[in-house]
């Protein structure tokens, strides 16, 4: 059944009695005085795949900067279990950012290091791991995405679904419960796109590991997503969550429409 078009404030637990691993209550985002979304109410349930779309300018990817605490709301909460992750104080904040890992766009792997080295940034960062442990925790995360021989390689050399899967390495780092991946398939050939849904598929299924994904490909969403979070530029706010294909079938009309006939390639949202 199609979940309410406005979910309220107080989101209820998962069907399988687990808490969620993320609520968003009521917030809302804004440049200034430009509202981009108002009154998000959803959660983020542990081993599922979200899928947040909609058209170009809704601001899929400035959810995400909320969501990771790269931007601060106008108004409302992003909470970590009970914990509010920007009323929190600097100790508990870097506490929080542990418990999740981000795959940008473009991957944002950093030119100067090998693969390997961007790899082991988090865990000599955040970590007292010593140096061949965090070589061996790397070359591990590499092997598990699929780039085993890469761990020496200058990020220039790798192809575009590459250093895709290098930066989901990356993410993967400290083995944190949720990823959020931002357009994992944007720019991707159909072939390594479908690869790469594998590569997720795997690490829901095989890891239980959470991922939040923003995407604007149909194929991905309807393969990985078990639910559907809609964002509509017209009326800046959600208009839909649930499984896509119940959108699909008996959603509003406007995400009916972008179900079945797709949208636009993605654009620039938001300045960064």
């Amino acid at each position: 059944m199609q979940e309410p078009v406005n979910p309220p404030t107080a989101t209820p637990p998962a069907p399988n009695g687990q808490e969620p691993l993320v609520r968003v209550e009521g917030l809302t985002m804004a440049f200034g005085r430009n509202v981009v979304q108002r009154d998000l109410n959803f959660d983020i349930r542990p081993g599922e795949v979200l899928s947040i779309a909609g058209g170009s300018g809704c601001g899929k990817s400035t959810l995400l900067r909320h969501l990771i605490g790269l931007q601060a709301p106008a108004k409302g909460r992003v909470l970590y279990g009970q914990s509010d992750l920007y009323a929190a104080d600097e100790d508990e904040k870097t506490a929080l950012l542990q418990n999740f890992g981000v795959m940008f766009q473009a991957g944002a792997l950093w030119s100067s290091m090998t693969v390997g080295e961007n790899v082991m940034l988090p865990m000599q960062v955040l970590t007292d791991m010593g140096e061949a442990q965090r070589e061996q925790a790397a070359r591990f995360k590499l092997a598990l995405v699929g780039l085993a021989g890469n761990f020496d390689t200058e990020p220039s050399a790798l192809s575009g679904g590459m250093r895709k899967r290098a930066a989901i390495a990356r993410a993967l780092a400290l083995d944190p419960p949720l990823l959020f991946l931002d357009e994992p398939s944007a720019g991707l050939d159909p072939l390594t796109s479908a690869h790469l849904d594998e590569l997720i598929m795997h690490l829901r299924d095989d890891l239980g590991t959470t991922v939040v994904m923003v995407s604007h490909e149909l194929d991905s969403i309807f393969a990985l997503a078990d639910r559907l979070l809609f964002l509509d530029a017209q009326t800046k706010t959600m208009t839909a969550l649930g499984p896509p294909k119940e959108l699909r079938r008996s959603g509003p009309e406007e995400v009916q429409h972008f179900l079945r006939r797709g949208a636009a390639a993605p654009q620039q949202e938001e300045p960064a």
